[in-house]
């Protein structure tokens, strides 16, 4: 499954939904879309700042993550960014994966 970091700011109307439903009934929101995709959601937290709400999510591909993203954006209420997250292995194995690049030359 493929983890993404979600970080999202309400919209007033967004906001006023909030209001009405709480956090218990938008994470259900969240779990019931989330699980029809065939993904889980590891964390949901509310803030303060610059984003709202917090949250990491396994999607199985990235065609699930950009379905979804495209129809909340679509709604108006919140505004979202998706960041990839990769584990340690991941990483490590694309530092042992070789690249034929050549830098422009100065």
């Amino acid at each position: 499954m493929a983890k993404y970091l979600i970080q999202a700011s309400y919209t007033t109307e967004g906001a006023k939904g909030l209001l009405k439903e709480g956090g218990t009934g938008r994470r259900r929101a969240m779990e019931d879309v989330v699980a029809g995709l065939g993904g889980t959601i590891e964390a949901v937290y509310f803030a303060f700042g610059e984003y709202d709400l917090v949250s990491i999510i396994d999607f199985p591909d990235a065609t699930s993550m950009a379905a979804v993203s495209l129809r909340v954006k679509a709604s108006g209420a919140i505004d979202t960014r998706a960041t990839p997250l990769l584990t340690v292995e991941e990483i490590d194995e694309a530092a042992r994966t070789e690249v034929a690049f050549r830098p422009p030359k100065a």
